[in-house]
């Protein structure tokens, strides 16, 4: 999982001991894991909202990394956004607000806005 989030939003996959790992992103929030005997069985606890400058190309990157698309993009008069799933199933979402334009002094990932 470590190396899929470190693929999708940028940074250096991490491993350490006992099976945790994590992202070391260039700047942000470090996205920790840590390994869990159950499986997923129902809806994220949390749920991650990227930003993205377009909803396609964001998809399409996501889907050749292992990611599933759940549902039709969704849009309405404030912007767009694509329901994914992770490799395991957790469920994320690509929003692109059309209201807004992105600051371009906020660190963005590769490829996301």
């Amino acid at each position: 999982m470590v190396r899929f989030w470190a693929a999708l939003l940028g940074g250096d996959p991490v491993d350490r001991a006992r099976g945790w790992s994590h992202v070391e992103p260039p700047e942000g929030v470090r996205l920790a894991f840590q390994p869990v005997a159950e499986d997923k069985a129902v809806k994220n606890r949390l749920h991650l909202d990227i930003e993205v400058d377009a909803i396609e190309p964001a998809t399409a990157h996501a889907l050749r990394l292992g990611a599933t698309r759940i549902g039709e993009t969704v849009t309405d008069d404030k912007g767009s956004f694509q329901v994914m799933a992770d490799p395991e199933g957790n469920e994320f979402c690509f929003v692109c607000d059309h209201a807004t334009t992105a600051d371009p002094s906020l660190p963005r990932p590769p490829g996301l806005r």
